[in-house]
């Protein structure tokens, strides 16, 4: 199966929290978390379309200068997601520097901002640069099924969560793998083309299956047009897979309703993300802090039946044992 996202931890596991997902037929990347982005190249970096912030403290919201640094005087434009006071926040990021001469600057970047409260409402604003990033409130709408981001590829989906504040954690999900079967397309008589990515499009939308695919002959004039229902074209040559799903958790308490949300949200991932800050011994410290162990991380992603175990987010206090914690998540998440 191709790989049309790659998930790559942006730092070490002791040092600021970060995922860095390239989508690799696209040509542009996620971010989640906004920490320390010095490892990550330019020309990485260049690629971010969107940002997904778990919350604001320093190491999940401090790169923004970094992002904003070097996109600065590009035409480009970014979305970026997190809790409520988000807006306020990127605002105030911007307003911290002085923008006389942006004018001049070739490239409009423009920052869009999406914050979601904990009564279900998703509410955005706009900061351009050729406005001198003056805020421009954007629409207020409603946090379905905590769906943030849907494209005809990929969603990505969000789960509040409780760090003594606010949090948010969040799954990628690939909607489905369209695989074409070639041999059935040459055997029907058609041509491999084009017009292949039309027909994979409006599946991924959800076309009626009387929707009209333009397609091309082998054997017939190629100025003639020809067309095809979606849904017969579907049964003879298609085959549909389940695309991946990754699922990234940081900086929560373990509590009951963590629990149930992130098992929710995390549910069958190819791959889960999640903070295994302290070892069990120090459990009261964990919860003192609103973070998790590393066991109730193993726990977790046990009773989420995800594929795949990757912790991040250790204490310093363990960087000459690290693989303890390490250890202490796997044993929780095969044996329980």
């Amino acid at each position: 199966m191709p790989r049309h996202f790659d998930p790559t931890l942006i730092n070490d596991p002791f040092d600021d929290p970060g995922l860095y997902v390239d989508l690799v037929f696209e040509r542009r990347a996620l971010l989640f978390d906004l920490g320390d982005l010095s490892r990550l190249a330019p020309r990485k970096l260049l690629r971010v379309s969107d940002v997904f912030v778990t919350h604001r403290h320093m190491d999940h919201f401090a790169g923004f200068d970094q992002l904003l640094r070097l996109l600065l005087g590009r035409e480009k434009a970014v979305g970026v997601y997190g809790p409520t006071g988000l807006i306020d926040a990127v605002e105030h990021k911007l307003k911290a520097y002085t923008w006389n001469l942006i004018e001049g600057y070739e490239g409009n970047l423009t920052f869009r901002a999406t914050e979601i409260d904990t009564v279900g409402r998703l509410t955005s604003a706009q900061f351009s640069g050729r406005t001198r990033f003056e805020r421009s409130e954007g629409e207020t709408r409603q946090f379905e099924e905590g769906l943030l981001l849907q494209e005809p590829g990929l969603q990505v989906r969000a789960a509040i969560l409780d760090h003594g504040e606010v949090v948010l954690a969040f799954a990628l999900e690939e909607r489905a793998h369209i695989n074409v079967r070639r041999n059935k397309v040459e055997a029907m008589g058609l041509l491999i083309g084009p017009w292949l990515r039309a027909f994979k499009q409006a599946t991924l939308r959800g076309a009626p299956d009387d929707t009209l695919i333009e397609v091309a002959w082998r054997d017939r004039p190629s100025d003639k047009a020809a067309f095809l229902p979606l849904g017969h074209l579907k049964k003879e040559i298609m085959k549909i897979t389940a695309g991946r799903k990754i699922a990234y958790v940081v900086d929560c308490s373990f509590t009951n309703a963590n629990i149930e949300k992130i098992a929710r949200l995390a549910k069958d991932a190819d791959i889960l993300f999640i903070e295994a800050t302290f070892l069990e011994a120090d459990a009261a410290l964990a919860k003192a802090r609103h973070h998790l162990t590393a066991r109730q991380a193993g726990t977790i992603a046990r009773l989420a039946g995800v594929k795949r175990l990757v912790t991040l987010h250790h204490s310093p206090r363990y960087k000459e044992t690290g693989h303890r914690l390490a250890e202490e998540a796997r044993d929780a998440f095969v044996s329980g």
